[in-house]
């Protein structure tokens, strides 16, 4: 294929991006990081059809050349605005508009009016600078999780510096003229092959990331509470699953502590469903500025909440139980500007050398909230000193026998 093809070929390959990105952008409009995508795409289309215009008609005013390579840089920035964006940065879209207006003025320069060699020399750094600051902000800002998705855009990144670099090398090796199969038109040809390349790879790798993010949204959301943002029964069966083997496997201490809200019924009877789910929110609140950022917080039942607990001392899961309970009672929910005492009952419970799953503990710890309600509310209960279950009763009556 002639270099003309090619580069009709790539400006094709640029529109199909952008219509991709767009339409994606259409059907899930929470993915902001596609408009600047589909925008680099449509950059990239520009200068790619004004190169194969300039081709045709043989014509090349330095004008001309200076909005082809303009474009061309700004494309290869809006693929780096879309990474920053999504990974929650903002996209920078001002300093990309700067280059740009700079890469326009710098043609007015005597060195760049000269031949391609000059050109390729001043902004293949340029370009391989926005390759390359892509691919490092999504290998160290990458989520564990999304590393799968994210790996093709940085490896495709990588490549794209990796051959701008080679081509400059070789076209500075041979002073602007390759010898032998390299010879020729060998400038546009691998620069228009290249593009054509990276624009049918880079479609699919962003369609993964924004693909995979999606997926990864709707599994957050099978596993999370609606009203209270906490994780749900599903979420606390992997979790707890998870955390009881490791345990198991390396004797650490794994601690429930259960907790609901005393006197829930009548505060819903009296002020409706909404108040009730006011003061579901209210309490989880509370608790999740006394509990520690990276301890797992359940809701488990109507206004009863579970909260894992790993690797930690009894006496300070205890206390940690206790300032929950203090920091419920001392902060009343404001009903019509008026307070609404609340309160809860907690109950704790630890992981036995006897469990043979981590229902087990759970268990004993609803048995500690159920002794807590059974005894004045509004106290935690801590199961093996405040209650005693049947196995430890056994063992406790024959030292005592």
């Amino acid at each position: 294929m002639d270099a003309f093809t090619l580069i009709v070929a790539a400006a094709l390959a640029a529109l199909t991006m952008a219509a991709s990105m767009g339409l994606l952008y259409l059907a899930s409009a929470r993915q902001a990081c596609l408009v600047d995508w589909t925008v680099a795409a449509a950059l990239f289309a520009l200068s790619n059809g004004l190169g194969a215009i300039g081709l045709h008609q043989q014509a090349g005013p330095i004008l001309f050349i200076a909005c082809v390579n303009a474009l061309h840089i700004g494309g290869h920035f809006g693929m780096l605005a879309g990474v920053r964006r999504h990974l929650h940065l903002a996209p920078g879209w001002r300093w990309g508009v700067l280059l740009m207006a700079a890469v326009l003025a710098a043609h007015a320069l005597m060195f760049a009016r000269g031949a391609p060699l000059y050109r390729l020399a001043l902004f293949t750094p340029f370009v391989g600078a926005l390759n390359l600051g892509a691919a490092w902000l999504l290998w160290r800002r990458s989520e564990r999780e999304a590393c799968a998705a994210h790996t093709p855009l940085i490896v495709l990144q990588v490549l794209s510096a990796l051959q701008q670099a080679a081509r400059m090398a070789i076209m500075l090796a041979y002073d602007g003229r390759p010898p032998g199969f390299l010879g020729g038109d060998f400038f546009r040809t691998s620069g228009a092959l290249a593009m054509l390349v990276y624009m049918s790879l880079a479609t699919m790798c962003c369609a993964l990331i924004v693909s995979h993010q999606q997926t990864l949204a709707l599994r957050r959301a099978s596993l999370t509470d609606v009203l209270t943002g906490w994780l749900n029964r599903r979420a606390l069966h992997d979790v707890a699953t998870r955390d009881f083997r490791r345990c198991r496997r390396n004797g650490s201490a794994m601690f429930f502590i259960t907790f609901d809200i005393d006197h829930f019924k009548p505060i819903n009877d009296r002020y409706g469903h909404g108040v009730g789910d006011a003061a579901i929110c209210h309490v989880t609140a509370l608790s999740a500025r006394v509990l520690r950022g990276y301890d797992a917080l359940f809701r488990i039942g109507g206004e009863e909440f579970a909260v894992l607990v790993v690797g930690e001392h009894a006496g300070n899961v205890c206390a940690m139980a206790e300032r929950l309970r203090e920091a419920v009672v001392a902060t009343p929910l404001t009903v019509e500007g008026k307070p609404v005492a609340m309160t809860v009952s907690v109950g704790v419970a630890a992981l036995d050398a006897h469990d043979q799953k981590w229902e087990d503990i759970l268990s004993r710890a609803d048995v500690a909230l159920y002794h807590a309600k059974q005894n004045g509310r509004n106290r935690v209960s801590v199961h093996g000193s405040d209650v005693i279950g049947r196995g430890q009763a056994a063992r406790l009556q024959a030292v005592g026998a």
